[in-house]
């Protein structure tokens, strides 16, 4: 039985002010993000903690919704306190001790021109318990990855600092035409033909010691763990380079590749196309990254804090 079967049978989601049962939280099939992908949302952990289930950079994650909605004219009624209040009493209405938290805002049902017009701004919270997003082992042994022959729009073209609904399209099929070809995940090349993203999360190189992320102009979706990781590497003393284009060619000759993202977490990529990445497993760089990540979330060590949000 899946996840989504064992939360229909006693699941709650919040929608527009209300706790609805799992089975009910339903949309009308002519409501504009549905015909036009014009929704925002995000992807945000909570851990399992001794202090208690502790949601990580809530407040960013919030920053980053309502970020999110300004180039669509997007209004949520509600506000952040509201948010905050609704998605901890979701987590105990599930009795979720660690989950994945999805909030979504987006044009609801009115009319259905391309502008939104009157069409309301709707807004649902949903949690469900979600373990490692590409699988235990990605985590200890690394994935393979393909360069992907869809390109990520550019910033020019629709704004790629906003995490909107039909962006990922572009994802869907990036993820999809590499697991086909036997690869667990994509990489997503710009305009530029310049390293972007994964499909839903940020990558990292390392090489002679140093480490190197694209900037944000490379048409990257600014991760939250991305800037988490650049935090906690810094911290141990590396030197990150964090606005960088990095070539196609770069990739092959890396120490290191890895994944970051709220649901990738830190993932280590030991091939890239059939290349195979360093010694073909994770490296030491990255274990000690992912390491510190882990030990942070899990609230094994009490630094930073102020990043997480208790039930």
């Amino acid at each position: 039985m899946s996840v989504f079967e064992e939360m229909a049978k006693d699941g709650t989601i919040w929608m527009n002010g209300e706790y609805v049962d799992w089975e009910d939280a339903t949309v009308h099939v002519l409501s504009h993000a549905m015909h036009y992908g014009t929704g925002v949302f995000e992807g945000v952990r909570a851990y399992d903690t001794e202090e208690g289930t502790a949601i990580f950079r809530w407040e960013d994650h919030l920053d980053r919704l309502y970020d999110s909605t300004k180039p669509y004219d997007m209004e949520i009624e509600f506000t952040r306190e509201e948010l905050t209040e609704a998605t901890l009493e979701v987590l105990q209405r599930n009795d979720l001790e660690s989950a994945y938290i999805r909030p979504l805002v987006y044009y609801g049902y009115d009319s259905l021109g391309v502008s939104p017009g009157d069409c309301p701004t709707d807004v649902t919270i949903a949690a469900w318990p979600w373990g490692a997003y590409l699988g235990e082992e990605a985590l200890k042994n690394g994935i393979k990855v393909k360069i992907s022959s869809w390109r990520k729009h550019a910033s020019s073209q629709i704004p790629t600092n906003a995490k909107t609904t039909g962006l990922y399209v572009n994802s869907m099929l990036a993820g999809e035409e590499a697991r086909r070809n036997g690869f667990a995940e994509a990489i997503v090349l710009n305009k530029e033909g310049n390293v972007a993203e994964g499909p839903g999360e940020n990558i990292f190189l390392v090489r002679d010691g140093e480490i190197f992320t694209p900037g944000l102009s490379e048409s990257i979706l600014d991760g939250i763990t991305r800037d988490t990781l650049i935090t906690l590497a810094e911290e141990r003393g590396y030197t990150v380079h964090d606005n960088v284009s990095i070539s196609r060619g770069e990739l092959n000759t890396a120490d290191e590749l890895f994944f970051t993202g709220s649901a990738a977490e830190v993932t280590p990529i030991r091939q890239v196309d059939n290349v195979e990445i360093g010694n073909g497993s994770r490296g030491p760089v990255t274990e000690e990254l992912q390491t510190a990540f882990f030990d942070l979330v899990n609230r094994e060590t009490l630094d930073h804090d102020e990043w997480f949000t208790y039930v």
